[in-house]
């Protein structure tokens, strides 16, 4: 008899381990999914913390497949904060998150003085004075790392404001139980979100809690750049609408290949550049991938764009499994639409489902002009983070350049210094020439800079070592407003591409 009352209670407590992390099912279940794929947090893209800007708020968030991450996205698209991925050291595969076994995470879970390491540290933590802290609910509580985040730093007189992510559970006590970590902060009441919860759902809750937030993305000014926060070797950066910092200045990759491409983008990380445009026509992915992975500057610090061409609008989703795998970068910062096509629609969708899988930080476009931009926002959901089109000082874009702008979209410069079989011409452009040799500058700098001073990132493309110096080098002068004047008069209206 006392052996069949050990078996109950025995199964009593099974049935008990199992409802308490019911609320963890569906974060076990997506990893499972996700078991086929080479551990899932090494290609999310919230790797890297992030550089913080005059913004206060930071949202900081433990996600072992993207759950918890979707929630942070949309309240640092909102709030217009800085991410943070909490990322372990040693990151936790399926077995570990094996609930009906003695697994790591139950190990953890049933030890409270166990923190587990972290992979990244959050940088200027200072600066932040409100602090989002996101979740999966795991037996009930916390994960045990949120606990080695809050006593990593000094968050004493400062917001938190916790949320969490669940199939079922709500928040519970799990929140409070935090506030012993930091006695000293401000805690805001928690917020358990389902999943699968809507962006306006979560945008009523932070509008609730009254924390006079400025909504930087709202009122970011693409026409203006932060030109005085950058120096010579190191391009400042603006925050995109997708609510992700790009750099300003980046390496074009279009027409290097082989070698010298993969010596190309090294050099010009060396030289400073944190930004590098590719594209699948430029047949060059495999190789940009390459010297990024050997720049020895971790993948988290640079910002790598591509673009799919028309002739790959018909099936996109394999057209960007096929730029992943090329790059083999974990995640691409940037996708574009190479330029307007048939099915561009239906492939611009497909670049937003994979911006949910967490595989693309940011989408946009290329050559689309007021009419073509105007309509294609309409058929969409998430607004394009960029427009990339031909801009340089005998084309301007002169209206096209600032509607753009006006819709919350930042505006990017290919062929800057004119382009195949019309450089020479540019570069040796009398007005120009006299500007930069008033500056000590060449006529190259010159042009980058005016670019810059109107709010249009550029991506010159350059082998040359010395050029690319060259090019990243245009933060120590400013164009007067009638130099700028004067280079708006060079305009023809001449394209020297035919889209």
């Amino acid at each position: 008899m006392k052996k069949i009352k050990i078996q109950l209670y025995t199964l009593l407590m099974a049935m008990f381990s199992l409802s308490a992390c019911a609320s963890c099912s569906t974060e076990r279940e997506e990893l499972m999914e996700n078991e086929s794929e080479k551990n899932e947090q090494e290609s999310t893209p919230d790797q890297k913390p992030q550089t913080p800007s005059d913004n206060d708020v930071l949202v900081a968030y433990f996600s072992c497949t993207n759950t918890t991450k979707a929630v942070a996205e949309d309240i640092a698209s909102i709030t217009g904060g800085t991410l943070f991925r909490i990322e372990p050291e040693q990151p936790y595969s399926s077995a570990d998150l094996n609930y009906n076994s003695d697994c790591r995470a139950n190990r953890e879970q049933n030890d409270p003085k166990s923190r587990p390491a972290i992979k990244h540290q959050i940088k200027d933590l200072d600066k932040y004075g409100i602090v989002f802290i996101g979740y999966p609910i795991w037996w009930g509580e916390a994960p045990r790392i949120i606990s080695t985040f809050l006593e990593s730093g000094d968050f004493k007189g400062k917001t938190i404001i916790p949320f969490c992510t669940s199939h079922s559970s709500g928040i519970g006590s799990n929140d409070a139980n935090l506030h012993s970590l930091v006695s000293e902060a401000d805690w805001k009441p928690g917020k358990r979100f389902s999943i699968g919860s809507n962006k306006k759902g979560i945008e009523n809750w932070v509008e609730s809690l009254n924390l006079n937030i400025k909504e930087q993305n709202n009122d970011m000014d693409y026409s203006k750049f932060p030109l005085d926060d950058g120096k010579n070797g190191q391009a400042p950066t603006i925050r995109l609408n997708s609510g992700y910092d790009m750099p300003i200045v980046g390496l074009g990759t279009y027409s290097l290949t082989g070698d010298i491409c993969v010596n190309s983008v090294k050099a010009a990380i060396k030289a400073g550049f944190r930004k590098i445009d590719t594209a699948h026509m430029y047949g060059n992915e495999v190789e940009v991938g390459r010297g990024v992975r050997e720049s020895g500057v971790p993948r988290e610090e640079i910002f790598v764009a591509t673009k799919i061409y028309p002739n790959q609008y018909d099936d996109p989703e394999a057209a960007i499994e096929e730029c992943l795998r090329k790059l083999d970068i974990g995640f691409i910062d940037l996708m574009l639409l190479h330029h307007p096509g048939t099915n561009d629609v239906k492939a611009y969708k497909a670049m937003e489902k994979f911006v949910k899988k967490g595989k693309i930080r940011s989408i946009g476009v290329s050559c689309y002009y007021i009419k073509e931009i105007d309509d294609f926002v309409k058929k969409v959901n998430i607004k394009p983070a960029l427009v990339q089109n031909e801009i340089h000082p005998y084309y301007q874009d002169l209206e096209i350049v600032p509607h753009i702008q006006s819709l919350g979209m930042a505006v990017e410069a290919w062929y800057p210094l004119g382009g195949r079989g019309h450089q020479k011409e540019l570069l040796s452009d009398p007005v120009l020439t006299e500007i930069a040799q008033k500056h000590g500058k060449s006529v190259a700098q010159v042009i980058l800079r005016w670019d810059l001073q109107r709010g249009v990132v550029v991506i010159p493309g350059s082998s040359n070592p010395e050029h690319m110096k060259e090019n990243i080098s245009i933060f120590d002068f400013e164009l007067s407003p009638e130099e700028m004047k004067q280079i708006e008069a060079l305009n023809r209206n001449e394209k020297h591409d035919w889209y």
